[in-house]
């Protein structure tokens, strides 16, 4: 009986191949939609989750406010791990990790430079999951100068990885010993690294480094619930170890469970560059409703359909068929459509997949679950797809009566009228909500593009001077570099601006010297006296540093607007104040001698912080140079550039980095996001407009001799055409009254995740509802225009 069910089925598909086609194309697109998103999201959840203790690792973190400033890191001073681990029994292990292990490394006559180096305590491979392929892990990082390499970096050192174990490399002029060889990192990992160094053997902290944040503390909990103590500890520990070098501040120690941070965690200093909740929820409800509008057109064109089946509704039941039976049959028909729809999705997803990937910037395949569960969720999705698309039609064609069917009466269609007009609307709901959503998100990444920064980033490029002998060098090289007239300015920086990465330190006035009681965590950059005038920063009030006054290396300091507005002052120069304490706990004072206006370090999701800026105290802080070129042939600039570097460093390239660049990059997971939305968007009008091309077809044809009759009479072709699309029109209004509302409650929440972001404008709302409007009527429009222009002769032949 079933294969029977499904001999008709094919039949029917095979009789009405327009209607078909529709349906099978508007659903395979759709299931395709829905697997591609289900594919990035099920990626994004997967972080961090091949390691084996991952639901009792957590990483420690820090939020501090106080009047007029807050901070919220993910990194920690040095003390915290072994600290944590001595006080507190649900502790089982504790591990600290220094991002700063990059370097140069020699073996023979190979040189890498490779900045993605950790240092780290020998615990690591006891909280985290890695596979030695050579080592031991127990004790791999147990003494100083010792490596571990992941398999990628030894084969490019050694050719064979097999080799590499108990050798000895050179790392900046160090002799490290490589003690084990591990699998490359997952890619789904929140941080990922080439090799792991061991910590300093003097790495142990100490009550004058507590306020020294800048490393990242792990715990392996004894039970996943023991976070719950230790953060209610919280209080406790600042005042213990923390409150004599912060002052008063409302201080929270958070422990973040280790398979949250790529999604919910977006605190300065991350470690890696992490995803947003946000996109995956909107992302996860997109591909639902995308799925949901292919659904909806089955079932919109089944029953409107009706009126030419009902007859043979009427001749199944006078022969014997069952309510049940015919039930069976329709759902027959619907999970074999969807059958066919979903083989259609996977060659559309194979096809799709690498422009996905390139993207989303991941590495997704078809068979992301291996082949059978695959296959297995394809046969489940096209069962539970069908029942579900069918559900409706089949309840409603099985319900006929009878003698009715035989006579071919349909009886009261109000209800059933109604129901395909709000499966109408709430497809062009989604649809102009998604429509809404794109463009809100072009004018914020656009007036990211635009906003002032405060600075001038056109035409300046920075990059990382990796050699140390070169950073001695330093004022020689810039004195080379601008006897090219091409070259307009050359200033260095401890850090590279827009990376979203610049250090933080203690700062507190102290009248007379002394401490007040309330401190603050600032941003600290190291510059000198020409950064100010090569990104051509503006002055508020006093001076620059000046290469004349020799005690302004020690001495002097520069603070921004921000700092001085939250401090309450009307004039900060010539003020003395606190700014950190030394290595032997003696505090560290300097003079306020201008302020810059503000100006941004960070991408525009962040607020400008308060900052202050001081001249490098060593030469081994000139790390980074930053060199404004003239507009005219930059090529040629940038030659000159790297054969200038290259008689200072014959070892490294200079890799230049332009600081628009810099900061667009901030913005890249909020340009992709918003692309991928954009392209599901348009599926997700197409697959609705789709529907609305089947339903007008299909009023036509049932309106054949009407639209005859009305032409004989003298109707014209336009009076036709609103005969055909008026109410299908009236329907999407509706939706973009309904939408509008939904789309900016939404797009407001989305904005909140930004510091400074646009207004959204009533006129993205017209837009959007006019957009659909427009589209949705050149679909309908096209299909009535044929309609009208057809001869009437022809429908009429029959009467």
């Amino acid at each position: 009986m079933i294969r029977n069910y499904f001999k008709i089925a094919w039949r029917n598909l095979q009789k009405h191949k327009a209607f078909s086609f529709i349906n099978i194309f508007g659903l395979a697109m759709g299931i395709a939609a829905f697997w591609l998103i289900t594919l990035y999201v099920t990626d994004e959840w997967s972080y961090d989750r091949y390691n084996t203790k991952a639901d009792r690792i957590f990483r420690v973190v820090q939020h501090g406010q106080w009047n007029g400033g807050k901070f919220d890191i993910a990194v920690t001073s040095p003390p915290f791990a072994p600290t944590l681990k001595a006080e507190y029994p649900q502790v089982e292990d504790a591990v600290r990790i220094d991002a700063e292990g990059g370097g140069k490394i020699t073996y023979g006559d190979k040189t890498i430079n490779e900045g993605s180096m950790l240092l780290t305590d020998n615990s690591f491979f006891n909280i985290f999951t890695h596979r030695f392929i050579y080592g031991d892990a127990k004790d791999a990082l147990s003494k100083p100068q010792t490596i571990v390499l992941t398999k990628t970096l030894a084969e490019n050192l050694f050719g064979d990885a097999s080799t590499a174990l108990n050798e000895t490399i050179d790392i900046d002029g160090q002799p490290t010993n490589v003690t084990g060889v591990i699998a490359d990192v997952p890619v789904n990992a929140h941080f990922t690294f080439k090799a792991l160094r061991a910590l300093p053997a003097n790495y142990t902290g100490g009550d004058a480094n507590w306020g020294n944040s800048g490393i990242y503390t792990y715990l392996l909990l004894k039970q996943h619930n023991d976070y719950k103590q230790l953060e209610a500890a919280s209080d406790a520990f600042f005042i213990k170890h923390l409150k004599a070098g912060l002052g008063s501040m409302k201080f929270t120690m958070q422990l973040q469970p280790l398979t949250d941070i790529h999604l919910r965690s977006n605190l300065s200093y991350e470690l890696g560059s992490n995803g947003n909740i946000t996109y995956v929820y909107v992302f996860s409800i997109t591909a639902l409703l995308i799925l949901v509008i292919a659904i909806i057109n089955y079932v919109n064109l089944t029953t409107a359909r009706s009126s030419i089946r009902v007859k043979e509704i009427g001749v199944r039941k006078v022969i014997g068929s069952d309510r049940k039976q015919l039930m069976v049959m329709f759902f027959a028909e619907c999970i074999l459509l969807t059958f066919i729809a979903t083989l259609i999705a996977a060659a559309i997803i194979q096809f799709a997949l690498p422009y996905f990937n390139q993207l989303s910037g991941k590495n997704l395949v078809l068979l992301q679950f291996g082949a059978t569960k695959t296959i297995a969720a394809f046969m489940g999705f096209s069962l539970v797809a069908g029942v579900l698309s069918g559900i409706y039609p089949a309840l409603f064609l099985s319900g006929f009566k009878t003698i009715s069917a035989m006579k071919g009466q349909l009886g009261n269609q109000l209800s059933t009228i109604l129901f395909r007009k709000s499966l109408v609307v709430f497809q062009f709901v989604i649809t102009i909500v998604m429509i809404a959503g794109s463009c809100i998100i072009y004018q914020q990444l656009n007036y990211f593009q635009k906003r002032d920064l405060g600075f001038n980033k056109a035409q300046t490029l920075t990059f990382h001077i990796n050699s140390r002998e070169v950073r001695g060098k330093a004022d020689a090289l810039k004195q080379q570099l601008l006897l090219n007239p091409a070259i307009e300015a050359v200033g260095i920086a401890g850090n590279p601006i827009g990376n979203n990465n610049i250090g933080g330190g203690d700062f507190n006035l102290g009248p007379d010297g002394k401490a007040n009681a309330e401190t603050k965590i600032v941003q600290n950059l190291q510059i000198d006296e020409d950064f100010i005038p090569t990104l051509q920063i503006r002055m508020a009030a006093g001076r620059n540093f000046s290469k004349n006054i020799t005690s302004d290396v020690t001495d002097a300091i520069l603070v921004n607007e921000t700092l001085v507005k939250e401090l309450g002052w009307k004039d900060a120069v010539g003020k003395r104040v606190r700014t950190g304490v030394d290595e032997k706990g003696k505090i560290i004072e300097q003079t306020i001698v201008g302020v810059v206006k503000d100006f941004n370090t960070y991408s525009l999701q962040h607020k400008i912080a308060p900052m202050t800026m001081t001249l490098p105290a060593e030469a081994k802080d000139k790390d980074n140079l930053y060199i404004r070129i003239s507009r005219g042939n930059v090529q040629a600039s940038l030659d000159y550039i790297a054969k200038v570097y290259s008689t200072f460093d014959i070892e490294n390239k200079a890799e230049f980095h332009f600081l628009d660049q810099n900061f667009a990059a901030q913005y890249q997971t909020e340009q992709k996001q918003g692309t991928i939305l954009l392209i599901f968007t348009i599926l997700a009008i197409s697959i609705a407009c789709l529907g609305l091309f089947g339903l007008v077809t299909f009023t036509a044809e049932q309106r054949v001799k009407e639209i005859g009759i009305r032409k004989v009479l003298g109707a014209s072709v336009v009076s036709i055409v609103n005969l055909l699309s008026t109410d299908l029109m009236k329907l999407v209004i509706i939706a973009t009254l309904i939408a509008c509302p939904i789309a900016w409650f939404a797009m407001d929440i989305w904005l909140q995740d930004f510091a400074y972001k646009i207004n959204i404008s009533w006129w993205v709302f017209i837009l959007a509802g006019t957009g659909a409007a427009v589209v949705a009527f050149a679909t309908v429009g096209t299909q009535a225009v044929k309609a009208a222009l057809n001869n009437p002769v022809k429908s009429l032949r029959s009467e």
